[in-house]
């Protein structure tokens, strides 16, 4: 785990001092973390697009486009999960806490899991 860029879902304007979404289809905007050899390299953010009825994929093709290879979520639902590691993005599940700079802390120290199927949420929570 050298070299990573990883999205988190936000709320508001997101970045480092902002806090994860509950579920990554309805946030605001996904802030983008580099980061090499356990230290972040840089960050950025990315405004989400609407979240319609059946438009999970949209943000998988928006994060692909990204470079994005990992991301952490509280919660997701299986269609946009199974999307995700169709395009090479590894989902991790941090569900405790919400502010986004000791998520980051957290994932760069190996202490965030991948999600497991079942943790996935039902449509529409």
């Amino acid at each position: 785990m050298s070299r990573m860029r990883i999205a988190i879902p936000s709320d508001g304007e997101g970045g480092l001092d902002g806090v994860r979404a509950g579920h990554f289809g309805h946030c605001d905007c996904f802030t983008v973390v580099d980061a090499e050899d356990g230290k972040i390299t840089g960050v950025a953010t990315v405004a989400n697009p609407p979240h319609v009825q059946g438009g999970c994929m949209a943000p998988v093709n928006l994060l692909a486009g990204h470079q994005v290879n990992a991301m952490i979520v509280g919660g997701i639902g299986m269609r946009p999960l199974m999307g995700f590691r169709q395009v090479g993005i590894s989902v991790y599940h941090e569900a405790q806490t919400r502010e986004i700079r000791p998520v980051i802390e957290k994932m760069l120290a190996g202490q965030v899991p991948e999600i497991r199927d079942d943790l996935v949420c039902g449509g529409g929570h």
